[in-house]
């Protein structure tokens, strides 16, 4: 076996802690909050596997991480990125059942940006050969969080209303829903993007620059009685829509894609109609969740994926050399992953 190297390039944090801001996920410059380093290969403990990095993807909580935004602290020196795919090259005690295995996993210890990854064995699924390894390296974040939350909105009836639809996790939520005979009600910023989320699954699709949206979901609100709002917006017009929801509703939110501190204009629903309004963490889903239903989801996920029911969308692929130069402008980019390679 080829010995390892003793140090790595990486994408390191540049900040400790948290921020104390609400920004939202994106950045003018890299450099704000990143940095470039040679470091050494971390070594795996009891329960953890060394992984060298094949791909990694970005997502919205990555960026917000990195800002001091998210529900963990930074580590300033620590390598960024939450997840990606690849070849587990050491084991600590307990592990060793994954060495070798191309593996999608979450980084735990030192994040995906990276030559190498450092993270619990808990926390890695070892990977279909007919799964790419783009789609290996989005595998867990965006598939795994649409599986839970159709399946919470499934338990509440057969429409539920999706924000900020043209994101990945979006679209499979949608084709999801589809496959399931649910009714998934879309919003969307740009009217352009419509005619492809009623091809993919949505039942309907609302414009939010259109005057007429609020008055056009209240109707639907009224027919189709959805009960359960994913949002990873939650902006004022998250909390609108949620006030034209009917009685029992839920507003689920995932992520915070809008700066926007929206207000509770009708609080008494929260008494009266019993709503509700709560968050999802996929950390804790997969942590609280039976084993069993984890290994269930995984399977039908990696099946969706091998199949071609669900694909990863790339927008852009940069090494990790050209992460500093380059991630601000692949960023702005819509409708697909910035994929991260060595």
């Amino acid at each position: 076996m080829t010995p390892l190297p003793t140090s790595m390039f990486a994408i390191v944090q540049t900040h400790h802690g948290y921020s104390g801001k609400a920004t939202g996920p994106s950045i003018q410059n890299a450099s704000d909050w990143l940095a470039e380093t040679e470091m050494p290969v971390p070594e795996p403990g009891a329960g953890q596997v060394l992984i060298r990095l094949r791909a990694s993807s970005v997502n919205p909580s990555d960026l917000h991480f990195i800002k001091g935004e998210y529900g963990q602290p930074r580590v300033k020196g620590s390598p960024a990125g939450f997840e990606g795919c690849g070849d587990v090259v050491a084991t600590g005690a307990g592990a060793e059942g994954l060495q070798g295995q191309r593996v999608a996993f979450m980084a735990t210890h030192s994040g995906a940006w990276a030559e190498y990854a450092l993270t619990d064995a808990q926390m890695c699924i070892p990977l279909r050969p007919d799964i790419s390894d783009d789609d290996g390296s989005a595998q867990i974040v965006n598939p795994m969080t649409a599986m839970a939350m159709v399946d919470l909105a499934r338990q509440a009836g057969d429409a539920f209303i999706v924000s900020a639809a043209t994101s990945q996790l979006g679209k499979l939520m949608c084709s999801l829903g589809r496959d399931l005979g649910l009714k998934p009600i879309a919003i969307v910023r740009r009217a352009e993007t419509v005619a492809a989320l009623k091809e993919l699954g949505a039942h309907e699709v609302l414009v939010t620059s259109d005057p007429d949206m609020l008055q056009k979901f209240s109707a639907l609100s009224k027919e189709l009685k959805p009960r359960v709002f994913l949002d990873a917006v939650a902006d004022q017009i998250s909390e609108q829509i949620f006030c034209a929801m009917p009685k029992g509703a839920r507003w689920v939110c995932y992520g915070k894609l809008s700066p926007e501190l929206p207000k509770l204009t009708q609080t008494g629903q929260l008494i009266f109609m019993g709503k509700k309004i709560e968050g999802f963490w996929l950390t804790q889903w997969m942590t609280a969740t039976p084993r069993e239903d984890v290994v269930r989801v995984v399977a039908e996920v990696q099946a969706r994926f091998a199949d071609g029911r669900w694909k990863t969308d790339v927008s852009e692929k940069l090494t990790l050399k050209n992460v500093m130069s380059g991630l601000v402008d692949a960023l702005q980019k819509s409708d697909g992953k910035v994929i991260i390679t060595p």
